[in-house]
């Protein structure tokens, strides 16, 4: 990194210059204190009724960020309630539940604000749902979504994913999934 110096004239009749700089090694200490605490890396935990773990005590598989982008990546172009029509990429969720040996009928799906929502597995085969970690080709940020989304293919299906009931299957900044 480069060290930037500046002399700087202290009292009302400090040089404009003198003051841009500052203001500017401001801006970028923000800017750069949020970019890093917005960029989360993917990880995804699954947990319940799971064939397969990867954990010491053998009740988790954690899928690290390798892990989730070394499965098939799928995309929905689809619009929600929150974005415009888009294109959502990630691996199906159905993937991540049979690399886990999932046996359950239900998937609960917790979030990093604490928020938990239940699913179908049955929701898998009928509209192929995909763990987006990109929109529009672009990482999803915990900002924006990320680091990932439950996306639903809402064009495809308007009238069953449609009203309250349908955006509550949109799910973000997912962290784990507990199979039932």
């Amino acid at each position: 990194m480069n060290k930037v110096t500046a002399t700087v004239q202290r009292g009302p009749g400090a040089p404009a210059s003198a003051r841009w700089l500052i203001g500017l090694i401001f801006a970028l200490a923000a800017w750069s204190v949020h970019a890093q605490t917005d960029s989360t890396a993917l990880s995804l935990d699954l947990m319940g009724k799971i064939g397969k773990t990867n954990d010491a005590a053998h009740r988790a598989y954690r899928f690290d960020e390798a892990q989730l982008l070394a499965l098939p990546a799928h995309s929905i172009t689809t619009a929600t309630t929150w974005t415009p029509r888009s294109t959502f990429t990630g691996p199906l969720l159905a993937d991540i539940l049979k690399t886990v040996g999932a046996y359950g009928t239900q998937v609960e799906i917790h979030t990093l604000d604490d928020y938990t929502y239940t699913i179908p597995v049955s929701d898998c085969d009928r509209y192929g749902v995909v763990v987006a970690y990109s929109m529009n080709g672009r990482r999803l940020k915990v900002s924006d979504f990320g680091p990932l989304f439950l996306i639903y293919p809402r064009d495809a299906f308007p009238d069953e994913l449609a009203g309250a009931s349908g955006d509550s299957k949109f799910v973000w900044q997912i962290k784990a999934l507990i199979v039932k």
